[in-house]
């Protein structure tokens, strides 16, 4: 199987690591140059106006001398480590703030020119070559009789600038360092967690698609993918259920088409050569079309079944009088009632009880339960059908007084072709379909259907359809 969610995860943290140490040696040790170049530009800055402000007060007005001005120099130079130039307009040092800086002293600074510093009020360069690596040089002009007299300025070492950067931006690999550990924990706890649980719902669900149920899925958590994987493991066992009963219904429709095919094969070849004489050719076409009629039962119950799928089938629901159609029903059984010397005990609540539901459809339940009911009574007995109206539902009892249905067996009378062992000796009629049917068509008007049951005492079956007022 691919990890593919795994590799992909894997590629997301390598990703987030190599793009965080691009982002911070590139963007941001760049930006950070940029900020503190001009943090530093301006406290530089605010040094030398002041410095031009005391010059400019106490040279030209004779309070102090150069000499003296150039002890201050010193004083705050070494406080900011930076090297303080006084200059005319044409680049002549009138004063620095080095220690070794005579009165007598008249050094030029070549070339200077202050248009050098553009619209800018610093410059980072060698300064006119006055040094052998970047320096952070800003100016502020000296104005005397409204006119500039003179500039001071100010050198710092870069290096002073780069040292705090790198600083920085040591503090920020650090901080990807904690980032990228923090995001391998939750790239582990990730593995642990949900990749691992959700490999294993896959494998599950490969082997389910493969055929194999007995795989079994237990995560035991109560959160989506312990739901994902409690519902794959409902629909596997439900999956196998199924196979199971498509097996057994093949079997069962096998067996229940090649017995009567025999038969019919087998009598009507035997007349065809002569084995069977004229004279009792009759008795055995009897037979034939006896079994041509059970296949013909059980094939429009199989049509009945196949109308009932998952998406439920159509109803054409009207209200009607319950009681008039389970008086027209047991007319049908009429016959069959005397030759058995079986009777019907009717319990009907008033003379009209109207319910909605598909008229057709209900006379199909009503005639198998009667039927069945018929079936399994012993002789000189009585089936008892009711109706009750409670609570808005109309509850319908079929009930008889014969041989019952065992414990182990009331479970599945409602499965396909199941026939208890009694029936199958009894009735060679029935195809064990009569009830599956009932109880879908029960189940398609969203009612119930139950049965009460015990062995040599006889059978109940109860079942509820909506009440419905008389429309007429």
């Amino acid at each position: 199987m691919k990890h593919k969610i795994l590799f992909r995860m894997i590629f997301s943290y390598l990703v987030f690591a190599v793009l965080g140490f691009i982002m911070i040696s590139t963007f941001t040790a760049r930006y950070n140059q940029k900020y503190l170049e001009k943090h530093f530009a301006s406290a530089l800055r605010r040094e030398s106006n002041l410095i031009a402000t005391s010059f400019g007060t106490n040279y030209y007005s004779s309070d102090m001398t150069l000499t003296q001005f150039q002890k201050q120099l010193y004083a705050v130079g070494s406080y900011l480590n930076a090297d303080i130039y006084v200059v005319d307009t044409d680049g002549k040092i009138l004063v620095t703030s080095t220690e070794s800086w005579e009165a007598t002293d008249s050094e030029m600074i070549p070339d200077f020119d202050i248009l050098d510093f553009g619209s800018d009020y610093y410059n980072i360069n060698h300064f006119y070559n006055l040094y052998d690596s970047d320096v952070l040089s800003v100016y502020t002009p000296v104005t005397h009789n409204y006119s500039v007299s003179c500039y001071v300025l100010i050198c710092q070492p870069l290096s002073h600038i780069s040292d705090l950067q790198y600083g920085l931006l040591n503090s920020y690999y650090l901080s990807l360092i904690f980032l990228a550990l923090l995001a391998m924990i939750i790239l582990v706890v990730f593995f642990f967690t949900v990749y691992r649980p959700l490999n294993t719902i896959c494998k599950a669900a490969v082997s389910y698609a493969e055929g194999d149920f007995e795989t079994k899925l237990e995560l035991h958590r109560q959160d989506e993918l312990g739901t994902l994987a409690d519902t794959l493991t409902y629909m596997a066992v439900e999956l196998d259920a199924l196979e199971n009963d498509q097996h057994k219904f093949v079997s069962n429709v096998s067996h229940d088409f090649r017995s009567p095919l025999t038969s019919i094969k087998g009598y009507a070849q035997a007349m065809a050569d002569g084995t069977i004489p004229p004279e009792l050719q009759e008795k055995y076409l009897n037979v034939i079309i006896f079994e041509a009629e059970r296949l013909e039962k059980l094939t429009q119950s199989l049509l009945e079944l196949n109308k009932y799928g998952s998406k439920g089938t159509y109803l054409n629901l009207t209200v009607f009088d319950l009681n008039q159609l389970i008086k027209r029903t047991i007319l049908m059984f009429e016959g069959r009632c005397k030759e058995k010397r079986l009777s019907f005990d009717l319990i009907l609540t008033g003379d009209e009880l109207y319910v909605k539901a598909d008229s057709a459809k209900i006379d199909q339940v009503m005639h198998n339960l009667i039927d069945n009911a018929f079936k399994f009574s012993n002789a000189d007995s009585a089936i008892t059908i009711e109706t009750t109206l409670r609570n808005g539902k109309v509850f319908v009892s079929v009930k008889d007084r014969g041989i019952g249905i065992p414990k182990d067996s009331i479970g599945r009378i409602w499965e396909r072709f199941y026939k208890t062992d009694a029936s199958r000796g009894k009735d060679k009629k029935g195809t064990g379909l009569g009830l599956a049917i009932v109880k879908e068509i029960i189940h398609a008007h969203h009612e119930n259907i139950n049965v009460i049951s015990t062995e040599g005492v006889g059978t109940e079956f109860i079942f509820t359809l909506p009440y419905a007022e008389n429309e007429n």
